[in-house]
């Protein structure tokens, strides 16, 4: 079976061994060979072997979905994943990164990367010779949007002309959301309470990367936001490392709720998605959460799939 045309073949040769730090480091042709090659691997029809890759894992952040879909994406390519926890390796003892990049590159095929800044990730990257992934960082989360869109394409058929209305923190999920989505042709809403929009240079970003006649909107009206639209998104209202301010943040945020009542108003085919873990009763309402309307399971095993694709092109796997 072949994986695609040889033009979006060699699209795909062409990241073998590059960082993925941003959604805007995938064009759009590269972002649908992944889609394409994702679907292969989640169906059975397509296999690949690394040889006996090795997968490192430094993630200064919990998580549950991102851990482990990594780990199991890798095994399923016939490679393994070393855990690097900063707190049980020299990271967690002040030794410099850059000294830590360039062992780990003489040990490891690849790194995914779990941190506070995105400046660390990058310095990772400069300082490391093999493929660095963002696996989430205060600015973006790339491989979620990945997830993200691939779900809705295999809702929808196509992305071009689906209109996604996020309703939360204009957080890293947001941005990602709208970079990717602009390259897609996907017009994107973010509906945030004001102040808490998301940076003004990553809307220019995503605006710059328009594809299709996608279109990035701003609201602070959920009601306004939601209407016709294809997919409401929400995410968590304070984020890991802002567990101080969820008092604030609940008063801040309480009409930015997804509700049975707020889904009316969108199209009548629309899908729910959430990154999880939610906060049922907060951001999103246990009825809506668990509505037929809800795609967010099937999202979260995207990820499993989406970042099998990614390690396979970035691993010369094709």
């Amino acid at each position: 079976m072949a994986l695609v045309s040889f033009g979006l073949a060699s699209e795909l040769s062409s990241f073998n061994n590059c960082d993925f730090l941003s959604s805007s480091d995938l064009n759009s042709s590269q972002t649908f060979s992944i889609f394409q090659l994702s679907k292969q691997l989640k169906s059975g029809d397509r296999r690949i072997d690394l040889g006996n890759r090795v997968l490192g894992l430094i993630f200064t952040k919990a998580s549950t979905r991102t851990r482990v879909s990594f780990q199991v994406a890798m095994a399923r390519l016939g490679g393994q994943t070393v855990d690097l926890n900063p707190q049980v390796t020299q990271l967690g003892r002040g030794e410099p990164l850059k000294d830590t990049a360039r062992v780990l590159s003489r040990y490891c095929d690849v790194l995914a990367i779990r941190t506070y800044s995105q400046q660390e990730l990058q310095d990772y990257a400069k300082w490391s010779t093999i493929p660095v992934i963002n696996a989430l960082t205060d600015l973006e989360h790339p491989c979620q949007a990945l997830a993200d869109y691939l779900t809705v394409q295999e809702k929808f058929g196509e992305l071009k002309g689906i209109n996604l209305a996020y309703i939360g923190d204009g957080n890293n999920v947001a941005n990602s959301l709208m970079i990717c989505g602009a390259q897609l042709g996907v017009n994107v809403r973010i509906c945030s309470p004001k102040g808490f929009e998301p940076e003004q240079k990553i809307i220019e970003k995503a605006n710059s990367l328009s594809r299709f006649g996608s279109e990035i909107s701003l609201f602070n009206d959920p009601l306004e936001a939601v209407k016709g639209v294809h997919v409401i998104y929400t995410d968590v209202w304070s984020s890991m490392g802002q567990e101080n301010e969820q008092l604030k943040r609940r008063k801040i945020f309480e009409k930015y709720v997804v509700s049975e009542k707020l889904i009316e108003l969108a199209d009548e085919k629309v899908i729910l998605l959430h990154c999880l873990p939610a906060h049922r009763g907060e951001e999103i309402t246990e009825g809506a959460f668990e509505s037929r309307f809800s795609s967010i399971f099937d999202q979260a095993e995207n990820r499993l799939h989406v970042q099998q694709a990614l390690l396979a092109v970035q691993l010369g796997g094709l």
